[in-house]
């Protein structure tokens, strides 16, 4: 035993091993590795390795045109493709200077709202997974797929869904996604209360997430913090109440706050992000109002096809827009989304050009990853598992 490992550990009774936990292991949910020196079961440090599947996603939005970057944000956090889509298009309608239709913004809430679901039902219902309960995750699974159907009918795709358009919607919601949203919204409270009847007050279930992964509110805000894995250290902060976007202001809905900022807080705020999530949209949905699905931009958004064909003002912006020839004004904005792992921002700089000058995404995931180790100092392999499932670790958000 060396020097250093004396002091790794001042209680070690035993040979420090190092242990490589991934880069390809399927605990890890992702490509990413942790190099663990253990004691026995005993975690006495971690030093994360991120970056395997970093696709230099910012440098990409260089060199194209603005409104073919949403599929790049597909590929962030791909749990909720839709939250990363209009996120992004409603950081380019600030920069443009756009004001979108009430209707956009209530069927944007609907759709935000949904993949915030569709999101937590992956992460909850895997936090199960690795505490050996697997009837809750192939249960809720099917409620999953009932969201990707109606993602399917607004946006023609599943999971990388390039939802919307600058400026609004491509159309407007179809006789079959109003058949659809319907039934999900009169069977999803009862399945999942079902679901959550199978964990949250499960002895064992609790027994092995209380005090799993433990950060306290000064931690988490001093490693910058967000979303539920903040909110469940008891620290009440969320973008659509501090700065309000697409009229989260007309509706009404309580942010849930965890106490002790553990695993169990952290999978019981989201629980209760879903029920609030399900009140959110379902408002919107009853009271979505009338008129167009997309504001008066013809400059970005694609004419009808029959008036390409007729019309040479619309053969005009059709053709300016597929060949990406539309500038966009000077200027550099910052616009944040509530993603579905905590603030979402989009940083876009200007030059006037047809492609951003400068384009940052500021992940959730890569900004509070690095609190890990700190997280899993002295647990035990298996907590250490459960604490990177309940912070929802995305490794397409992780690297970019």
């Amino acid at each position: 035993m060396n020097k250093s490992q004396v002091e790794i550990s001042d209680n070690f009774d035993g040979e420090i091993a190092t242990l490589n936990l991934g880069p390809t292991h399927p605990a890890t949910h992702g490509i990413f590795q942790n190099v663990l020196k253990v004691d026995g079961e005993r975690i006495l440090s971690s030093e994360p390795t991120i970056g395997y599947i970093h696709r230099a996603f910012e440098k990409i939005a260089e060199h194209r045109a603005y409104y073919q970057i949403t599929t790049l944000t597909d590929r962030l956090n791909y749990c909720s493709s839709p939250i990363n889509n209009i996120g992004y298009l409603m950081a380019v309608e600030k920069l443009a200077k756009i004001k979108v239709p009430k209707k956009v913004d209530y069927m944007r809430i609907i759709m935000m709202e949904m993949a915030r679901i569709a999101d937590h039902i992956i992460c909850d219902s895997v936090i199960g997974v690795d505490t050996g309960a697997l009837t809750g995750f192939t249960y809720i699974w099917q409620w999953r797929e009932k969201i990707y159907d109606m993602y399917e009918e607004v946006a023609g795709a599943r999971l990388t869904t390039n939802m919307g358009r600058i400026g609004g919607f491509e159309r407007d919601f179809s006789p079959r996604f109003h058949v659809l949203f319907k039934e999900f919204i009169r069977d999803f409270p009862a399945a999942f209360e079902e679901f959550n009847s199978l964990l949250e007050r499960n002895r064992i279930f609790m027994d092995r997430c209380i005090g799993a992964g433990p950060i306290s509110a000064e931690q988490a805000l001093a490693y910058g913090f967000t979303g539920p894995n903040l909110r469940a250290t008891g620290v009440d902060y969320d973008i659509r109440i501090a700065q309000p976007y697409s009229s989260y202001e007309d509706f009404d809905f309580t942010v849930p706050v965890g106490v002790n900022g553990d695993t169990y807080d952290r999978f019981t705020v989201r629980q209760e992000e879903i029920r609030q999530s399900f009140k959110l949209m379902k408002d919107a949905y009853e009271n979505l109002p009338e008129g167009k699905t997309h504001a008066d931009v013809p400059d970005f958004f694609l004419p009808p096809k029959q008036d390409v064909y007729s019309k040479m003002e619309q053969l005009i912006y059709q053709f300016k827009i597929i060949m990406g020839e539309v500038p966009m004004p000077k200027g550099e904005v910052y616009f944040a989304v509530e993603g579905g792992n905590g603030e979402l921002g989009f940083y876009i700089q200007s030059d006037g050009g047809r492609s951003p000058y400068r384009l940052h995404f500021r992940r959730p995931c890569f900004i509070y990853y690095q609190a890990y180790p700190e997280m899993i100092k002295g647990s035990v392999l298996s907590d250490a598992i459960l604490t990177m499932s309940s912070m929802n670790v995305i490794a397409g958000e992780l690297d970019a």
